[in-house]
């Protein structure tokens, strides 16, 4: 199986020959980018285009490793045995009741090839990554509490996203086939916004476009917008019947746009630019 990607997601060369690299060497593929650049939606997609059922696992600052293995709910079953006597105590002799299947249990057991998405995995503490080292590598793990190894029946195809908030280790890294989702340039992102609104003018898609990368552009801004915020900005451009024309300007200068909160996510950058504006205002 090979991707060479899908109808509802534009995927550079670089990127489609990632996928099938980590395919190859049977790796999990680590995926680093802007927030916004479509790392999540790349394994929904490719799952998809592969026809491999997906599951998630959208990592927190407090998820532990455990957590994607299994969860021994001792509590249940402590007070499902002060209740023993209503059904003889059957259900409490049975452990098995009480584990909880994490996603890596799930995806090790699957009966077919599954394609397994570790979400945000900077989120997590530091040792959240080393914690899954060897499950990864090996593809199994051991449950203390049935007493039994849990083999992968089928290698998961394993995606791993990062936002780079915290350096992952490199005994991990050494294990994960990597890629970097750069930024699209003008022509790539006019194809992305082609998949979204086909229909869309291109008198408006250029002005649009042009806005955004002016933008994009400006030196200092805490969060640049992203390849998403840009995609909120034409659906609301189009749902309020915004015109190019009001997002244009006589004299090629940068002009405060309508809506520009879809595009700019803090005070300090909305002020920024406002300044921005000012300056060039004033020095016509």
């Amino acid at each position: 199986m090979k991707f060479t990607g899908t109808d509802n997601y534009v995927a550079t060369q670089d990127l489609m020959l990632a996928v099938n690299a980590a395919m190859t060497l049977q790796r999990p593929l680590l995926v680093k980018g802007e927030p916004g650049t479509g790392k999540t939606m790349l394994a929904e997609e490719v799952a998809q285009a592969l026809g491999m059922p997906l599951l998630q696992w959208h990592i927190k600052s407090t998820t532990k490793a455990q957590q994607g293995l299994y969860e021994y709910d001792a509590v249940s079953r402590l007070r499902d045995s002060q209740m023993a006597d209503l059904d003889g105590g059957a259900r409490v002799k049975d452990i098995q009741n009480y584990i909880i299947k994490g996603v890596l249990w799930q995806a090790f057991t699957a009966e077919q090839p599954v394609a397994l998405l570790i979400d945000e995995i900077d989120k997590a503490d530091i040792e959240f990554p080393n914690d899954l080292l060897r499950e990864i590598d090996r593809m199994e793990f051991y449950c203390y509490e049935t007493r039994e190894l849990i083999k992968a029946k089928n290698r998961p195809l394993v995606f791993i996203t990062s936002n780079n908030e915290k350096e992952l280790p490199d005994a991990f890294l050494r294990r994960c086939f990597f890629h970097y989702i750069k930024f699209p340039d003008a022509e790539t992102m006019r194809q992305i916004v082609s998949v979204h609104f086909p229909q869309l003018k291109q008198e408006l898609l250029s002005a649009a476009m042009k806005t955004f990368f002016d933008i994009r552009n400006l030196p200092g801004l805490k969060k640049k917008p992203s390849t998403s915020e840009l995609l909120d900005w034409l659906k609301l451009l189009v749902a309020e019947d915004i015109s190019a024309e009001a997002l244009q300007t006589q004299d090629d200068k940068v002009a405060i746009p309508p809506l520009v909160g879809a595009l700019l996510k803090n005070e300090q950058d909305v002020t920024l630019f406002e300044k921005l504006v000012f300056m060039q205002n004033r020095n016509r």
